[in-house]
């Protein structure tokens, strides 16, 4: 059972919790009878084995396409998911309830399950800390994470639900007031929010793949430096402890925590078929045996009170946290995180412009770096563009790599840099070779000189090329230079970009060796990829 702090308020939750799948939203097929189209958070791609045995069950198929709560809000909101959907299904629909024009196409929604957002640490660090069988508050975790007692790793608020719900979180249990936070509020607890996100030294934009980065790094399988904990959902943290050796205990602050409640949710579009099906679908998801198996398979919580919790639920009684009451509450607050209270970004940009890129390749490309300077408008736009304190380098290369271009973005009055790192973008012409990993390489003397300089930072590399390498190292050569690489720079994420005819194997590898990701532009424009990236960076 949740006890909430406040009566219900108009709240919001962006990310659906994973953008594991964020490309561009595809119809799933005609509307039919039988068969719900559902525009989906991709977390929720652990269900379909309920699903599956749903339809059998029902006689419901359910084809879902996975996007991002924030995307997804667009098409919502514009009416274009009408023309392929009959339905979405986020880890909240609060974020949608407060955009006047998705809201008012929200139809009949059934909370299928729930899931709040908690801190999970190893046992020997919370004796460590004295919280040992010992309720603990949020003031009380932020004061140590700014005692850097403890390190952890948290998704992108912009790029996952699971991230957002701490900043919420956490934001409006040191506010103490009890209601949605304001713009005056969130002023008022920054000093604390600085100390606990300056604990935070890991970030992704999926809650699924910071999970696996994790159990990579405590089994000595990814070069990155160890985190000691993770702030995710419950579910996530509990499938983790049911895969790995040493188990996280999970600390359920006292003040409260903010919990997803997965709402399939019909469109006022659907039609009478699809209002069936959702009906019989909704049904069978809350029948106490389907609850149950929920329950076992995800480990998210039941919604119907026949079904007792499992005893893996250390916590049975939760405090629910109010998220803020405003969309520019909302902007305010993760705009402030990126620009003011999480350690900064350091990104650098290893882009092909060899000969093979001419035309609309080129193209694609000034336009997902312009994209990032704040030229895209779109409501995920703003929050992808490059942030307050962020430092941002281009190298371009083609033969051979090329001069590379060094901004820093200033916390106040960004344009004029922004417009500086847009011009560079549009200057970006296409001849000669493709000279991958020596450019790659050349990469990581930039980077020497910047961490030597300023070491506190959030790094990465972005890796884009359409084709094979023409130089004259080749992967090998680059694996060897990896491995002599001092830790430091050997633990940066390489996040290669798939283009054009891009080696995929070789940049599987490059990625893997790296502690990377891997991202797919082939379907899709180097726009949707370079936004999704940010969630790592």
């Amino acid at each position: 059972m949740i006890r909430r702090l406040i009566p219900a308020v108009a709240a919001v939750a962006l990310l659906a919790g994973c953008s594991d799948d964020p490309d561009p939203i595809r119809p799933v097929g005609e509307a039919e009878a039988g068969v719900l189209r559902v525009l989906a958070g991709s977390e929720l791609a652990d269900l379909q084995p309920i699903l599956d045995e749903a339809a059998k069950a029902t006689g419901v198929t359910v084809k879902l396409s996975f996007t991002g709560t924030i995307e997804g809000a667009e098409k919502v909101a514009s009416g274009t998911a009408e023309q392929g959907f009959d339905a979405v299904w986020f880890s909240s629909n609060r974020y949608l309830e407060l955009v006047p024009e998705a809201q008012k196409r929200l139809g009949t929604a059934t909370k299928v399950m729930g899931s709040p957002v908690v801190l999970g640490l190893p046992a020997a660090k919370v004796r460590e800390l004295g919280w040992d069988g010992k309720q603990v508050g949020w003031a009380e975790i932020a004061a140590a994470a700014g005692q850097k007692k403890f390190s952890y790793g948290m998704t992108d608020p912009s790029a996952s639900n699971s991230g957002f719900s701490a900043l919420v979180g956490v934001a409006a249990a040191l506010s103490g007031s009890g209601s949605a936070l304001d713009a005056a509020k969130i002023s008022a607890v920054s000093p604390q929010l600085k100390e606990f996100f300056s604990a935070q030294t890991m970030s992704a934009g999926s809650s699924g793949w910071l999970s696996e980065a994790y159990a990579r790094r405590a089994k000595g399988e990814d070069p990155g430096t160890k985190v000691d904990g993770l702030i995710n959902y419950e579910s996530v943290l509990l499938s983790l402890n049911a895969s790995t050796p040493q188990p996280l205990t999970l600390i359920y602050p006292n003040d409260g925590v903010v919990t997803a409640d997965y709402p399939l949710t019909l469109l006022t579009s659907a039609t009478s078929d699809a209002r069936e099906a959702h009906q019989k679908l909704s049904d069978h998801l809350k029948s106490a045996d389907v609850q149950r198996k929920i329950m076992d398979s995800t480990h998210r919580r039941p919604v119907v009170p026949q079904v007792p919790l499992d005893r893996k639920f250390a916590v049975r009684d939760l405090v629910e946290l109010p998220f803020p009451g405003s969309q520019s509450a909302v902007d305010g607050l993760v705009t402030t995180y990126f620009d003011q209270l999480r350690r900064p970004s350091r990104t650098l940009y290893v882009l092909d412009t060899s000969g093979s890129m001419e035309g609309d390749p080129i193209e694609g490309l000034r336009e997902a770096v312009v994209g990032l300077t704040g030229a895209d408008s779109s409501l995920a736009g703003k929050f992808n563009r490059f942030h307050g304190r962020e430092q941002v380098t281009l190298l371009p290369f083609n033969s051979g790599p090329r001069s590379p271009q060094k901004y820093e973005v200033p916390q106040d009055n960004a344009r004029p840099v922004l417009d500086q790192i847009g011009s560079s973008a549009k200057a970006l012409n296409a001849s000669g070779g493709t000279a991958i990993y020596s450019s790659l390489r050349s990469g990581y003397d930039v980077l020497r000189e910047q961490i030597n300089a300023d070491p506190d930072r959030f790094t990465s590399i972005v890796l884009m090329t359409d084709g094979e390498n023409t130089g004259s190292e080749d992967v090998e050569d680059f694996s060897v230079f990896h491995a002599t690489l001092p830790q430091n720079l050997k633990g940066i994420p390489v996040f290669p970009v798939l283009f054009g005819e891009s080696a995929t194997s070789e940049m599987e590898r490059v990625a893997k060796m790296s502690g990377g990701k891997v991202f797919d532009a082939r379907s899709r424009s180097l726009s949707a990829a370079f936004k999704e990236i940010r969630g790592y960076q």
